[in-house]
């Protein structure tokens, strides 16, 4: 397994994330019920796989499943410390809370909770469970006592060991954020059909911003969640190949990207991904794949 520094946490965290999403939520990329029992048999099986494996990160979210992602991960973890020979690295997440619900200690009380889901008493990574931030949120979530302050607070018990963002946009506020210097990692969607967040070609985007930052990097929808494949299928119906190996890699090509996410819900589908991380010949240099002519091309186009 290759394990990178997740910025200025100093976490040692493998590049073959594990994503909960899969597993807490019903019929998520394929017919799948949390509820039943040979499935949480499967979600253990996976994790622990995951973790013979050498995978160390695993994310989650109360959102996935109101918990059940979580309580399954915590149930599949019990007792594992490390993994890989590092500490085990837990992220989970809480969705932007402002106004009352702040006031009454909404963030603390989702922190509490997960915990106890997790069977954990420290959190390694709390992040903002967002799609899309509106300016007039961001402004909410960093101003004078609002959310990021109160995460901060966390920071300081030492219920949490550092804080983030997620964001499927990449918006004027996902900026914001990096310059605010207040979070320690961004989560964003980046993969081979989603590539905004890093355009090497310029160079430009909010991964390289990031990582100036100092700040970690982790990306979600490494496989671009089925988006390929239903494209692929729409132009071309027969089409059996599997793409996922050339995704994942396309997205641990990317020298900023500390942490790929891969939602994974049974031991196959572990083992698969393990595979192709560890098949390093497969990475691609993305400042080649960008050049807009192969070497002596544009000579040959001239009239």
């Amino acid at each position: 397994m290759e394990y990178a520094t997740l910025g200025r946490t100093g976490a040692t965290v493998s590049r073959l994330g594990f994503g909960g999403a899969p597993i807490g939520l019903t019929d998520y990329l394929g017919r799948f019920d949390p509820a039943d029992s040979s499935a949480a048999a499967g979600v253990t099986a996976a994790v622990q796989t995951a973790v013979a494996g050498g995978i160390n990160h695993f994310d989650t979210a109360p959102g996935y499943g109101e918990g059940t992602s979580e309580r399954l991960l915590g149930a599949a973890l019990a007792g594992v410390e490390r993994a890989g020979g590092h500490r085990l690295f837990l992220s989970t997440k809480v969705a932007p809370v402002t106004g009352a619900a702040l006031a009454r200690g909404a963030v603390r009380r989702s922190v509490e909770a997960s915990l106890a889901r997790l069977r954990r008493d420290h959190l390694d990574l709390l992040q903002i469970h967002g799609e899309s931030y509106p300016p007039e949120l961001a402004e909410e979530l960093l101003g004078s006592g609002g959310m990021v302050e109160q995460m901060r607070a966390l920071v300081d018990e030492g219920m949490v060991g550092a804080i983030g963002f997620t964001s499927e946009d990449v918006n004027d506020s996902v900026y914001r954020f990096i310059r605010s210097g207040r979070f320690d990692t961004m989560q964003i969607c980046y993969n081979l059909l989603f590539q905004h967040p890093y355009e090497p070609s310029r160079p430009f985007g909010c991964i390289l911003e990031a990582d100036r930052a100092g700040m970690g990097v982790l990306t979600m929808r490494t496989a671009t969640s089925g988006t390929l494949q239903r494209w692929i299928e729409q132009v071309n119906p027969d089409n059996t190949f599997d793409y996922t190996p050339a995704l994942i890699q396309f997205v641990l090509s990317n020298p900023y990207v500390d942490v790929a996410l891969v939602g994974m819900r049974t031991a196959a589908e572990v083992t698969a991904n393990l595979a192709v991380a560890d098949n390093r010949t497969g990475r691609v240099d993305l400042r080649a794949v960008h050049e807009r002519y192969v070497a002596g091309t544009a000579e040959q186009e001239q009239p």
